[in-house]
């Protein structure tokens, strides 16, 4: 049942990562997103990362910056328990300090 597959899918998953090719051809980064577990038989996410989109320059090439959105994964403390370092404010809005 579809149900079962997206329980699979929630328990299975911390994080995706999803790339995008822009308009001058280059594969980025555009989201890091988390999935935070189920309402229903919907799979809820929320947006840790966001690839801000700010024009062209004049080689054509898309311009832009990778920016947290505020939000803390839930999987952090996991992330430290595994003996990986991050500094808490690499969620910030203004980034690390």
């Amino acid at each position: 049942p579809l149900r079962a597959i997206r329980e699979q899918i929630n328990s299975a998953l911390d994080l995706i990562i999803q790339t995008e090719r822009n308009s001058d051809g280059v594969r980025r980064i555009t989201a890091l997103t988390e999935i935070v577990g189920m309402e229903g038989e919907t799979i809820q996410t929320q947006d840790v990362y966001l690839f801000n989109k700010k024009g062209l320059s004049e080689d054509g090439e898309v311009l832009g910056v990778f920016r947290p959105t505020g939000i803390r994964p839930k999987c952090f403390e996991r992330i430290i328990m595994k003996g990986i370092e991050l500094p808490l404010d690499l969620f910030l809005p203004g980034g690390p300090r």
